[in-house]
């Protein structure tokens, strides 16, 4: 399409606004009137009627108002919606929150999940971070009873594995102790095959206990991707799009299909960590997202552990505060996944 005038982009991103508020039609007369825009109403109409021939408005009813298409969004958030940022007060309030809680990763990401949803208004969704295989971090070898053994092993980011094993003989806790210091002194930061590697300089003990690590990291490594949180569900129930039950049905079933929102950000997420992604309408390649936009970013530490985050709800979304909101959280959580995986 051609480009439009100063006016036209005004009139557009005034209906959208207006639409967003109120799920309403907007009328050329209470556009007018309620921005002081200086035009008659019959300009503003016509601007309009140029806006809907473009494909960016269209009029549900013949002697209704206009309301935004998907395109009219999409125009919306690409070139004229520029950069937001979520007010002072809020960012430090969700920083706050996310200091608050306890170091875990599991936490945080319940948390994010809670605060966009909170903040969007609308359905949240966060998968935790996974690390492109697992490293080793540390190492506990706990003496339960008599030859058995609990091996604790805690990768990097904080994911905790545990399994017990039968010693050949009785060990001592101590010699268990220095064991594990061993270990972890010389696989710190290792992958299951390079811990493997590791097993010929140690004992006996030292050998057994090495290879069953590569092993239990071989598996974490086998999993595929971070398990999805999500909140705000009830936010979807309130939303007028959805009173109509199987369009509800529809979006709530697209947050229990982990394998379809994996789909969606492989290939809407590009892999470096910074950027929001929006999704409008499916963007004519998901037809299950017809009724839906999605806000989408990448957090974490490249090299060491990514997940993913980002807001499902209705096309009529406010676009600035839910950008912003999943810009500032992918930004905190990235931090403090760096803390984390990196440290």
């Amino acid at each position: 399409m051609s480009e439009l005038t100063q006016r036209q982009e005004t009139v557009l991103a005034l209906i959208i606004h207006e639409y967003i508020e109120t799920a309403e039609p907007v009328g050329s007369k209470a556009l007018v009137e309620r921005y002081s825009l200086g035009i008659s109403s019959a300009t503003a109409r016509n601007e309009m009627g140029t806006l809907t021939e473009a494909g960016l408005l269209r009029q549900p009813h013949t002697s209704a108002g206009r309301v935004p298409t998907e395109e009219g969004y999409r125009y919306f958030v690409r070139r004229l919606l520029g950069e937001t940022d979520l007010p002072e007060a809020e960012k430090r309030l969700i920083s706050h929150q996310f200091h608050q809680v306890r170091p875990d990763v599991e936490q945080w990401v319940r948390l994010a999940a809670s605060v966009l949803a909170h903040h969007s208004r609308s359905a949240s969704l966060v998968t935790t971070p996974r690390s492109p295989r697992a490293l080793f971090k540390h190492l506990e070898l706990i003496s339960t009873q008599g030859r058995q053994v609990l091996l604790v092993l805690v990768l990097q980011g904080g994911e905790v594995r545990q399994q017990m094993l039968t010693l050949a003989s009785n060990v001592p806790e101590l010699q268990l102790s220095e064991a594990a210091h061993e270990i972890t002194r010389a696989c710190l930061g290792k992958d299951a095959a390079a811990v493997a590697a590791q097993s010929q300089r140690f004992s006996t003990l030292g050998q057994e206990i090495t290879r069953l690590v590569a092993d239990v990291m071989s598996r974490a490594d086998a999993v595929s991707s971070g398990e999805v949180h999500h909140d705000g569900l009830a936010n979807m129930l309130n939303q007028p799009e959805f009173t109509d039950s199987e369009a509800l049905r529809q979006s709530l079933r697209l947050l229990e299909e982990s394998s379809f929102l994996e789909e969606v950000m492989a290939k809407a997420l590009s892999p470096s960590v910074g950027g929001v992604q929006v999704v409008i309408g499916g963007e004519g390649a998901w037809e299950e997202l017809k009724d839906c936009s999605m806000v989408l970013a990448r957090y974490g530490a490249p090299g060491y552990a990514t997940g993913a985050l980002g807001v499902l709800g209705p096309i009529r979304m406010a676009y600035g505060r839910t950008i912003s909101a999943v810009r500032y959280v992918a930004g905190l959580m990235s931090d403090l996944v760096v803390d984390a995986y990196a440290s």
